[in-house]
This record gives structure tokens, C-alpha cells and sequence, in this order.
């Protein structure tokens, strides 16, 4: 059934499956009560790890218990572990950081380009030779726009730092694709989501449309949020209908809806099939079939 739509309405009724994708079993709301849920990451030991922008939080998932990982976060959205084992955190106060894997150390990686401030860091991907792809919207910045403009940006491993893409409506999700060969962005303010080549690492080519966000009824333009990716390089992708699932072709597969409007998503768990969605005021989770692509980093 690849073109179904899969609803979801109550957390108490199972799921029809995507073929391929699943989910495998009803979804389940793991904890709620949080101000806004963003940014999943997991460690090499499938741990799981998200913030709660408005409290300033990261928060830790182990044997399905749920502790706070950092207390003081800087309104952190987007997470992800790179190959030494650090959290590294987009701070919306205008920096990208990693934190040490016990938590105690923070260091700021890149605060500036061209002088100024970051608008307010958004989302990153962490590539095979350690540099860090990140969006840089407006939401949360300040006004005017200390960048002038949003965009995307590559923080090379020698920490220097160059803005690939100025022209989309507040970037916001960013990924590779498991070879990465391709640079996926999709924006807050478009239904559109590009895909870039990368030439080298921190080099991209001219983008194209690799597929279209379905929208809610009454709209035409509404984008999506943050992103993971599978290991046959489908994409799960943040809407305001639930998580679109687009395979490596740019074909729509489904659409599973949960109980909150979905932020972002994540594979987590030792076999990488635990999907779990930050969906608001709640953290929600369902087994797939699947298991999602890990990034190496370095």
C-alpha cells in the first residue's frame, strides 16, 4: 500500500504498515509534560537523547527511563553524536557546541561567521570526515537578523566556516544520505524539499526538487521540520500531517500520524529500529521493520 495514508488517532488503536516500513505494533508515548521537544540523537549504544527548547533541557532515554543529560542547554534544538562520542548541540542563542559524553564539558565549536552571531542554529548532520552541516533560520533569532539572511553552513573539521545555501525560506531539517553524496534540506517555508550534491565535503552542486510535502487540507505551501533516514536511504520526514516517508527515489511511500504535531524523529535502540518522534509536549515511540542509518563521524 504504498500511496495509504497511515492515521493514527489514539495511542490505543495499532497501525496499518507501509510495505517495507511498517510500524511493527501500536505507538507509544513514552513520557509527556515537556514545554517543545526537538532534536532526537542516539549514542553508539542506542541511548537515546532530546531537548525541550523552551526548559532549556537535554533529556536521556535509557531502559526506557527518561533522566536529565544537560540542565542549562541554551535553548538547544537540533543533537547529534559525532565519532568521538560527543553530544554536539545547535544552540538557538547563536552557537553550535559539543558536549563531552559525560555531560560535564561544553565547548563551543563555531559562534560566528563574517563578524557576527548566528541567527539561531537549527538542525546538523555530521559527515564521515567530521565536518558538521547546519541550518540556520530565523526562528528564535534575533530581528533584524544578525546573518542577514538565513542559511545552510559547513563547519569544516579545522573549524573553518562557509555558508553553502542563502536562497531557501527558513532551512530547518538537514541530512546525508547514506553515501554521502547528496545534501537533503527541507525548509519550514516551502513544500519542496532539495536535495544538493556534494562534490567534497563542504562543496555542493546546484539543487533540485526531490520531492513534494503532502499538505493538510486548506494549505499549499507548508514545509517540514527535522528528518532522519533509513538504511536503504528512505527519508522520514516532519510534517504538519504526521512523518512522511519518501524513498531514495523521491517517492511518497505513506504517512504515519501520532498524537501530536511530529518536530523531529530519530532510529534509536541497540538494532536501530526503536522510531522515536518529538512531537511537541511528548515523546513517542514505535518498532519498525527497518533500521535507521547511523552516521559515523569522526
Amino acid at each position: 500500500m504504498l500511496s495509504s495514508i497511515l492515521t493514527v488517532a489514539l495511542l490505543s488503536l495499532g497501525a496499518d504498515t507501509i510495505e517495507g516500513i511498517g510500524p511493527i505494533g501500536k505507538i507509544e508515548k513514552v513520557q509527556g509534560g515537556f514545554g517543545f521537544t526537538e532534536g532526537p540523537a542516539v549514542d553508539k549504544a542506542g541511548n537515546l537523547f532530546f531537548t525541550d527548547i523552551p526548559n532549556e533541557k537535554i533529556h536521556k532515554v535509557e531502559d526506557g527511563k527518561v533522566s536529565v543529560f544537560i540542565e542549562k542547554s541554551n535553548h538547544a534544538n537540533g543533537l547529534m553524536f559525532d565519532g568521538k562520542g560527543r553530544l554536539l548541540a545547535c544552540e538557538m542563542d547563536g552557537q553550535i557546541v559539543a558536549h563531552s559524553p559525560d555531560g560535564k564539558t561544553r565547548t563551543v565549536l563555531v559562534d560566528k561567521n563574517m563578524g557576527n552571531r548566528f541567527n539561531a542554529p537549527n538542525d546538523l548532520v555530521v559527515a564521515n570526515n567530521g565536518g558538521i552541516y547546519f541550518t540556520d533560520p530565523a526562528f528564535r533569532a534575533p530581528m533584524p537578523l544578525p546573518q542577514g539572511k538565513t542559511g545552510v553552513y559547513y563547519l569544516s573539521p579545522e573549524g573553518k566556516v562557509s555558508r553553502l545555501i542563502d536562497d531557501l525560506p527558513n532551512p530547518n531539517g538537514v541530512i546525508l544520505s547514506p553515501d554521502e553524496k547528496t545534501l537533503y534540506v527541507i525548509p519550514t517555508g516551502q513544500a519542496d524539499m532539495m536535495a544538493y550534491p556534494i562534490e567534497t565535503h563542504g562543496k555542493i552542486g546546484k539543487g533540485k526538487v526531490f520531492c513534494s510535502l503532502k499538505q493538510p487540507e486548506g494549505k499549499t505551501n507548508t514545509g517540514g521540520d527535522g528528518l532522519t533516514i533509513d538504511i536503504k536511504g528512505n527519508l522520514y520526514i516532519t510534517s504538519g500531517l504526521g512523518i512522511q516517508i519518501f524513498s531514495s527515489t523521491g517517492m511518497h511511500l505513506g504517512t504515519i500520524a501520532f498524537p501530536e504535531q511530529p518536530a523531529n524523529c530519530c532510529f534509536a535502540g541497540k538494532d536501530m529500529k526503536t522510531f522515536y518522534v518529538t512531537a511537541r509536549t511528548g515523546l513517542y515511540k514505535v518498532e519498525l521493520p527497518i533500521a535507521g542509518h547511523r552516521f559515523a563521524g569522526k
